[in-house]
Order: C-alpha cells, then sequence, then structure tokens
C-alpha cells in the first residue's frame, strides 16, 4: 500500500507541472491549448533516447526541454494568428502530428513497440521505497520552484501584460505591445514544463510508448485546471490532486460494488469524474481555489 501511495504522490507531481503549464498560458494569457500532451511526448522520448544512448539524464532532461520549446517556436508564430477556437484545433493537430512521428520513426522511438529500459532516477539506491522517496522529493521541490517562478511571473510587468491580453487583447495592441509575441513566449515557458515532466515520467516508469500519450491526458490536465480553478497557481495543484482522488479512488469501487463487471466499471468510472466536473462547473465555476464571495 505504501508503494501504491508514493506511485499515486509522484504521478500528482508529474501532472502538476503540466497543469501549471497550462495555468499559465490559459488561466493567466487565454490560450486554448489542446496541445499538451505532443509536448509531454517530446520531452519522454528526448529523454529517453539520449539516456538509453548512454547520455547523462539531465542532458536528457534539457534536450526534452530544449526540443519541446523549439516545436513551440513556430506554432506560437503561425497559429497564434488565428482566432482562439482553431488555434485549440491548430495545437490538437500538433499533438496528434508527434503522435504519429513517434508510430512512424522505427529507428529512433522504435514506432509502436516502445523504448524499454529507461534509466531510473536515484537507480542507486537499494531499498525499494528508497528510490520512490527520492523521485517524490526531487519533483516536490521542483514544483514548488514552478510555483514561485509562477508567482513573481503573475507579479511582474510581464504578468500583467498577458493578464491584459486575456482580459483584451485589443486594448494591448492599441496601447503598442504586440500580444502574438507575449503569447509564443507563453506558451514556449508552458511547453518546456510539459517536456519537463515527460521527462520524469519516462524515467519514472521506464518505458515509453505512443499509447500513453494520447489526446486523454491533455483533457485529464484541463479537468484539473478547471477544478482547481483557471488563473489560480495554488488552484493547479490542488486540481491536479483532486483530479488523481477521483480517477484513482474510483479504483476500489469494484470492492463497494462487486456485482458490476470490469468493462462496466471503466464506464462508471468516467462517469463519475464526468458528473464531477459538471457539478463543478455548475456550482464552482471558479474552481476550489477561487475566489468564494461569488457564485
Amino acid at each position: 500500500m505504501e508503494a501504491y501511495i508514493l506511485a499515486v504522490a509522484i504521478f500528482v507531481a508529474i501532472y502538476a507541472l503540466l497543469t501549471l503549464g497550462l495555468n499559465l498560458q490559459y488561466g493567466l494569457t487565454g490560450l486554448t491549448n489542446f496541445g499538451l500532451v505532443g509536448f509531454f511526448a517530446i520531452g519522454a522520448y528526448a529523454s529517453a533516447i539520449l539516456s538509453t544512448m548512454g547520455w547523462p539524464i539531465l542532458v536528457g532532461f534539457a534536450a526534452g526541454m530544449l526540443l519541446a520549446v523549439a516545436a513551440a517556436w513556430p506554432i506560437g508564430l503561425i497559429a497564434l494568428r488565428l482566432r482562439d477556437d482553431y488555434f485549440a484545433i491548430a495545437t490538437l493537430g500538433f499533438s496528434e502530428v508527434v503522435r504519429v512521428a513517434i508510430i512512424s520513426e522505427q529507428e529512433l522511438t522504435a514506432g509502436v513497440q516502445g523504448i524499454p529500459g529507461i534509466p531510473r532516477l536515484f537507480a542507486f539506491a537499494e531499498a525499494r521505497t528508497v528510490q520512490p522517496l527520492l523521485v517524490l522529493g526531487t519533483l516536490l521541490l521542483v514544483n514548488l520552484a514552478v510555483v514561485l517562478a509562477m508567482r513573481r511571473i503573475a507579479r511582474s510587468p510581464f504578468g500583467r501584460i498577458i493578464g491584459a491580453i486575456r482580459d483584451n487583447e485589443e486594448a494591448v495592441s492599441a496601447l503598442g505591445k504586440d500580444p502574438a509575441r507575449f503569447k509564443t513566449q507563453v506558451l514556449m515557458v508552458g511547453a518546456a514544463l510539459s517536456a519537463l515532466g515527460g521527462s520524469f515520467y519516462a524515467h519514472y516508469v521506464g518505458y515509453v510508448t505512443p499509447d500513453q500519450f494520447i489526446p486523454l491526458v491533455t483533457f485529464q490536465i484541463w479537468m484539473a485546471m478547471i477544478l482547481g480553478g483557471a488563473g489560480r497557481i495554488s488552484g493547479a495543484v490542488i486540481g491536479t490532486l483532486v483530479l488523481m482522488l477521483l480517477l484513482e479512488g474510483s479504483r476500489f469501487l469494484p470492492d463497494v460494488l462487486p456485482f458490476v463487471s470490469g468493462a462496466a466499471m471503466a464506464e462508471i468510472r468516467i462517469l463519475l469524474v464526468g458528473l464531477a466536473l459538471v457539478l463543478f462547473t455548475l456550482y464552482r465555476p471558479q474552481g476550489l481555489m477561487g475566489d468564494f464571495t461569488r457564485r
């Protein structure tokens, strides 16, 4: 049970990085990014490929983030001149292009077979519980650093400009600022955070396959942000925790409803998570960490 709790905590910390990046993009800037999982996959595969080739793990982390930033830059230049709904479609298409490229590229990514045997973080730890604890501690420190950086960004002149872009982009343009440039920068920062989460994911799980990077991951991160409260930095972390508790807690439904089949139970799990999201949207649209003085 202890190992299971540690594993859930590690996944919460990994997905919190993605939610923090999305919160910067959508919550603080108003960018509707449906391509998060594409940057997540870039970080995971870049780190997996380099580390299995013998490169240091930190080099893989850095390469994954740089590749994600490099991929986000042209997307920003081209797609950010589109309307919000078309930009969302473009980013969703980008994530599928990344997944198809991973499947098609046999030499580097091994296609649908994936890459096994990825070196673990803190592999020197002998005890089975020590290594996950070290990974979790590292992830908590990284998340803390990201949260502090996000708070600093939100209170800086840059943060005030992206907040103004979210509220009234035309007014920002009228003041002589270039919203596309700021949006591109935000997209690149969010992409780097998603790639960082992907690198941690690859080195914790130990293998990567294309099936792990489907659009469902993106929409789970969106659910986490909505549950916590869009635009709330603390809400990104709390929302991720609540979502994972809902997803993992529902695994124990067979103990409560033993007469329900496994296939039906999977559908019930999705139904419960969807129902929770609908109820939050109706009764707490500002999220768990939103303004409690309004409904």
